[in-house]
This record gives structure tokens, C-alpha cells and sequence, in this order.
């Protein structure tokens, strides 16, 4: 109805040899106008606008192992180059006092080196068996133990710089358990679109079938605090040639092909890291 009045009082002056319409009177028209088909339009998509149910669970429970409560916290410790050989002694010599003594409630799944990737690279995998409890736990007993005290102070002078994550496994993963070598590791980490990690799960849920064949994987991550919405996939091969072989074999598999179509979306970013293990890891 304003848009009529508008134009009929614009139409009057006219006629009447009135100066023509003012800035005010054409804002007043256009914005009725747009007023009327904003709404009307609102109306209209009301009727279409897709209802989301409430999540009932966060990602992490859905995804992650029911029967165990295991964190994991993944290192990553760029090392100065002059100084690696002097930083996996140190580490040789310190860390596996701290997995076997059963007074912390942490152990060593893995250990190592990286060869193709970030250079002059070690990167670190612990389980705490308990969760968060056992996690603080160690923290806590940690602070009092003058030998690891002095150890982080002697790495300190090593590093260029360090960060870490904490991650749950994924249910439908293997456990990450020790075996004999030699080996050499794939990590390969996958910077997921934020909301995607329930997707990704369901997918690989049916694609880990496709990579079993040749004990291939070893542990499936996805991070808790540190960079979010950040997923690891740990794999193991004979050498790079094997690894060549294994990844083609999957290819020919009916519906390995699916997996990477519908997953393939969901990342940002992905990076490969090839690793060689340290002599105290667990994962030769």
C-alpha cells in the first residue's frame, strides 16, 4: 500500500507544478518495496528451511573406542640439525625408563624420525591408560622427577621448536600394537572442513576393509585439544616399493574408489610424512 501512496503523491505534484520527488520520498518507496518482497520471500522459504535435530553426542564419543579409555598424546619436535644425533641418544637414554616403570601410567607406542616430510623431524606417540586422569597423573609425578627435569632442559638447547595434540582412536581402527621390523611408517594427516569428522568416521568405517590385507595400518587418531578437526592415519610397509604395491592393490578393489570420492571434499589440507623408527620404539 505505501508504494501506491508514494506514486500518487509524487504524481499530484507533478501536476500541480510542484518540484519533483525528494531523495526521502524515493528511499521511503524503495525500501517498502523491498520490505514487501523480503518478507513475502522469508515466508515463502520458511516453508523449505531444513530442520536440524540436536546432536545428542559429540563427535568424540560416537567415534572413538567404547571398551578402553586410552589418550594419546602425539610430539612433534623439530630438531636443530647439528643436533639430532646428540637429541635420539638423549631421548634413548630417557624415555623408555618412563615406559617401563609402572609407577606412570603412560607407554611408548611409537618413536621415530622423520625421512621423507619435515626434515630433521622426531615425532613421538604415548598412550595413557586411564584418560585424562592418568594423563594428569604423570604430569603431576613428572614435576618431581629431577632426571626428567633435567633431560627437558638439556633438549631444550636441541629444539628449534615443538607442539603436541592429544587424540582418541578411532573405533573401527586397529590397536596400535608393537611388531618387529624393519618397517618404515606413513603418517599421513588429514586438516578436515570443521563439522566433517562424523562423515569422515562413516566412511572409513567401511574403507579400513580395503587396507587390512598386508597389516598395513596400524592406528587411526583423531585430535582432542591441540589444532582441532585434525585426523592421523598411521601405516606401516616394508619399504617404499612395498608401500607402491599396497596402495595400488587398493585401488583395485571395488569401493576403495568410494571412500576417496566422498572423503576427498571433507579436507582442507593433507600432508605424508615417511618415518623411520628409533631404536627404543616399540613400532620397529
Amino acid at each position: 500500500m505505501a508504494p501506491l501512496l508514494c506514486s500518487i503523491s509524487v504524481a499530484a505534484r507533478r501536476l500541480l507544478g510542484g518540484p519533483g520527488p525528494r531523495a526521502g520520498d524515493v528511499a521511503a518507496a524503495a525500501a517498502a518495496r523491498f520490505y514487501s518482497k523480503d518478507n513475502e520471500g522469508s515466508w515463502f522459504r520458511s516453508l523449505f528451511v531444513h530442520k536440524v535435530d540436536p546432536r545428542k553426542d559429540a563427535h568424540s564419543t560416537l567415534l572413538s573406542k567404547k571398551e578402553t579409555s586410552n589418550l594419546y598424546k602425539i610430539q612433534f619436535h623439530n630438531v636443530k640439525p647439528e643436533y639430532l644425533d646428540a637429541y635420539n641418544s638423549l631421548t634413548e637414554a630417557v624415555l623408555p625408563k618412563l615406559h617401563l616403570d609402572e609407577d606412570y601410567p603412560c607407554s611408548l607406542v611409537g618413536n621415530w624420525n622423520t625421512w621423507y616430510g619435515e626434515q630433521d623431524q622426531a615425532v613421538h606417540l604415548w598412550r595413557f591408560s586411564g584418560g585424562y586422569p592418568a594423563l594428569m597423573d604423570c604430569m603431576n609425578k613428572l614435576k618431581n622427577n629431577k632426571e626428567y627435569l633435567e633431560f627437558r632442559r638439556e633438549r631444550s638447547q636441541m629444539l628449534l621448536s615443538r607442539r603436541n595434540q592429544l587424540l582418541l582412536e578411532f573405533s573401527f581402527w586397529n590397536e596400535p600394537q608393537p611388531r618387529v621390523g624393519p618397517n618404515i611408517y606413513e603418517l599421513r594427516t588429514y586438516k578436515l572442513k570443521p563439522g566433517t569428522m562424523i562423515e569422515w568416521g562413516n566412511n572409513w568405517a567401511r574403507a579400513i576393509k580395503y587396507r587390512q590385507e598386508n597389516q598395513e595400518a596400524v592406528g587411526g587418531f583423531f585430535s582432542q585439544i591441540g589444532e582441532l578437526y585434525v585426523v592421523h592415519h598411521l601405516w606401516a610397509y616394508k619399504d617404499l616399493q612395498s608401500r607402491e604395491e599396497t596402495r595400488n592393490a587398493a585401488w583395485r578393489k571395488r569401493g576403495w574408489d568410494e571412500n576417496v570420492y566422498y572423503t576427498v571434499p571433507l579436507v582442507r589440507h593433507m600432508e605424508s610424512r615417511i618415518m623411520i623408527p628409533l631404536k627404543i620404539s616399540p613400532l620397529q
